[in-house]
């Protein structure tokens, strides 16, 4: 129960925060000794973890959420009288596509070959990097001006997240940075369209679980893990969305980076 309790604070917090969500569930247990749950159990959990954070993301934009499934149904119908929402709303859906193919294709690799703390304390450091480049540059693009390639580009950056240690947030928000948008609209646009992502997620390991049925004893360890991703996701959530209002991304940067070089010291000694 304490496992499944700090790592649901582990998931909500780093899932919305650009500092790698995958790569610090990989590296927690690691760091403390922990057991890690194998086969149904680990099926289990993730499920727990996941319905957190997408309920975490889902009531905190819930108004906007509405707006975008009115319109957008609405410009299906007529395009030519689509509202900005209506447009917006079917390009957050062209830039899940990119990494729910991949993620599906490539999810045995994935789990074969990458998640090492070697491949993690690398990405840490390189894609934290990025985002500080990403960061500095003049922005000023609203979120209203994005464009199809902008949605398909951020997508496509959305697949590097498959990655342990990439960050999903991070990736996605320097690629928006890179494409021009203010701080703020990458945010919104990064958290936004990782909604239909951690569905996904959900839904696929959900389909493996009910295959295998949830091990005995674990229905308790699921919900702290699901509550404690739900409200920390949430804090993340809001607290990210006002931290950029006024400030830059560097003091995430900064803690990538320690953190990849204290995971390489100790990988490679």
């Amino acid at each position: 129960m304490f496992h499944a309790l700090v790592l649901g604070l582990v998931q909500g917090f780093t899932e919305f925060l650009p500092i790698s969500s995958s790569g610090h569930l990989e590296l927690v247990p690691r760091a403390f000794g922990w057991s890690r749950p194998e086969g149904s159990a680990a099926q289990a959990f993730d499920v727990a973890l996941h319905f957190g954070t997408l309920l975490a993301v889902v009531v905190h934009f819930r108004h906007d959420l509405r707006r975008y499934v009115v319109d957008g149904l609405h410009a299906a119908k007529n395009r030519s009288t689509a509202s900005t929402e209506g447009r917006l709303a079917w390009l957050f859906i062209v830039s899940a596509i990119p990494a729910s193919v991949a993620g599906l294709v490539l999810n045995s690799w994935i789990d074969e070959r990458l998640g090492t703390p070697k491949v993690i304390g690398w990405s840490l450091i390189g894609f934290g990097l990025l985002l500080l480049v990403a960061d500095r540059a003049a922005q000023k693009r609203p979120l209203q001006s994005l464009t199809l390639r902008d949605a398909t580009t951020i997508g496509c950056a959305q697949v590097l997240a498959l990655n342990p240690g990439t960050s999903r947030s991070g990736i996605t928000i320097s690629a928006g940075r890179l494409l021009g948008l203010e701080r703020e609209a990458a945010v919104r646009f990064s958290f936004v369209m990782g909604i239909p992502v951690i569905f996904g997620a959900f839904v696929f390991e959900m389909a493996q679980l009910l295959s295998g049925g949830v091990p005995d004893g674990l229905a308790g360890a699921m919900v702290a893990g699901g509550v404690t991703s739900l409200l920390s996701g949430w804090l993340a959530v809001a607290g990210l969305l006002r931290f950029v209002q006024t400030r830059s991304f560097t003091p995430f940067v900064v803690y990538r980076v320690i953190l990849g070089v204290v995971v390489l010291v100790v990988a490679y000694r």
